[in-house]
């Protein structure tokens, strides 16, 4: 069992940058793979990035690809997303979610934060 709990949103100029952070606890966050999504109004919820349990393999949406960077400190039980460069179109709730393996769809992964609202204006 892993509870998840995102933090770091806000509201942020075009251009700006924003570090999400999520606090896992439960004793298997060291073995997870990790992922970051989001849902804009009216949207589906889509894959942003995602790491697997040894931070050696790291992935990226082709929207975020350059702008946002994913990082885990497992001694920390957290995961991050670093965002730079911000655009409006990045305007979302933001979700982080544990998973077996690392995947791109929601349906693989198992357990889920209550989002953190970022917002980007122009």
């Amino acid at each position: 069992q892993v509870q998840l709990v995102e933090s770091g949103g806000g509201l942020v100029q075009a251009g700006g940058s924003l570090r999400l952070s999520c606090a896992a606890s439960g004793r298997t966050f060291g073995s997870s793979a990790m992922g970051w999504f989001r849902q804009a109004p009216g949207k589906e919820r889509e894959f942003v990035a995602a790491i697997s349990w040894s931070s050696a393999n790291t992935y990226y949406a082709d929207s975020v690809k350059g702008r946002f960077t994913i990082s885990r400190d497992n001694a920390k039980n957290t995961v991050y997303l670093q965002m730079v460069s911000l655009k409006p179109e990045d305007t979302a709730v933001y979700y982080c979610a544990a998973g077996l393996r690392v995947a791109f769809t929601i349906s693989e992964y198992d357990y889920w934060g209550q989002g953190t609202q970022v917002t980007v204006s122009s």
